[in-house]
């Protein structure tokens, strides 16, 4: 967005929270922050206001531009469908359109009579069609013959730090059983490296590991199977046709909140789980992402040739079901607001 001219006033960063104790501890930053950008939008309004996801941020700031007259879209459906659906009433306030990126959310939109739009998914228009492996490891400098596995741990500090350290045990339990197995990990931000690396030396497979500055495409490409951290990256892995383990884990206190008061209604957690007929991804949430479990799950899709090529052949059509030039379908959607 930079790149194409826009001016950026706030690190996006900031608003990378998850749960639902967690925001807490930054809420009056938040408050501040849309205060101002409120203020700011009124006395200069644009033609069309559009909130990129984070939706407990940008939905209200909507909901202040809409009353203004200010038409509004919001690109990236908040996963209402799932849990804390009474945010319908909210979303409906605030969004003169929601731009949704999976194809049931419209049909969750259209039954609440909300106006929503099906634009299909950026990554899968951007995922090659053919992930060449070999190519991959020839850019990377890996061995072409080795097994390998790429390991993302997440993206920002809390689900490294929750998670790194069962993925780290997870890959020396692998190495026992699988002394020449070799780990890709892309490091998502620079300040996540040292506690990456720290997690590693810990579990003792540093030696076994390449870290890349980013490059998580082809991290995932290069690999025999993925194990991640659900999320957008699981998608990701599933678009370049790779057969993937996950793992979900926020803070104890925000699982006993969704689980108490029984906020979710979800049976699966991982994007591509929801988008084909059976579960293909294993997920392994919260207490369950034992280092054991994932090493397991793992280790049977490297040890099953045939179950791995059955997973690849389903995610290359679930990318022709959600490749539909997105970028395109949002772009005109955003028009037809301001006209």
């Amino acid at each position: 967005m930079i790149a194409a001219g826009c001016e950026p006033w706030e690190d996006a960063e900031v608003l990378s929270v998850m749960g639902l104790v967690e925001p807490l501890k930054v809420l009056p930053r938040l408050l501040r922050l849309r205060r101002t950008l409120a203020k700011r939008w009124i006395e200069s309004p644009p033609d069309v206001f559009v909130g990129i996801d984070a939706p407990d941020f940008n939905l209200g700031l909507e909901s202040r531009l809409k009353a203004r007259g200010i038409p509004t879209a919001h690109y990236v459906s908040p996963s209402v469908w799932a849990w804390r659906q009474g945010r319908i009433k909210k979303i409906r306030e605030a969004a003169d359109c929601v731009l949704c990126i999976l194809p049931f959310e419209k049909r969750f939109y259209d039954e609440h009579g909300v106006p929503a739009e099906f634009v299909g998914h950026p990554k899968a228009d951007k995922a090659p069609e053919h992930a060449s492996t070999a190519d991959a490891r020839r850019k990377l400098g890996m061995d072409p013959d080795a097994s390998v596995v790429a390991v993302l741990p997440g993206s920002r500090g809390s689900e490294v730090s929750r998670l790194g350290p069962a993925f780290a045990t997870a890959a020396a339990i692998l190495r026992e059983g699988r002394p020449s197995l070799r780990f890709v990990t892309p490091v998502a931000t620079p300040k996540l490296r040292s506690m990456i690396e720290t997690e590693l030396e810990n579990a003792g497979v540093s030696a076994a590991f390449m870290l890349l500055d980013g490059q998580s495409e082809d991290a995932m490409a290069a690999a025999d199977v993925v194990l991640l951290a659900s999320g957008t990256a699981a998608l990701e892995s599933a678009l370049l046709c790779k057969p993937t383990v996950a793992a979900y884990q926020i803070s104890p206190i925000s699982m006993a909140i969704v689980r108490a008061f029984k906020l979710s209604k979800l049976h699966h957690y991982t994007l591509p789980n929801l988008l084909t007929e059976t579960a293909l991804v294993p997920e392994f949430i919260q207490e369950d992402a034992t280092p054991e479990a994932l090493a397991n799950a793992v280790d049977r899709l490297l040890s099953s040739p045939e179950q791995a090529a059955a997973v690849r052949e389903r995610f290359a059509t679930l990318r022709s079901e959600l490749a539909l030039d997105a970028d395109q379908r949002a772009a005109d959607a955003v028009l037809s607001l301001a006209k």
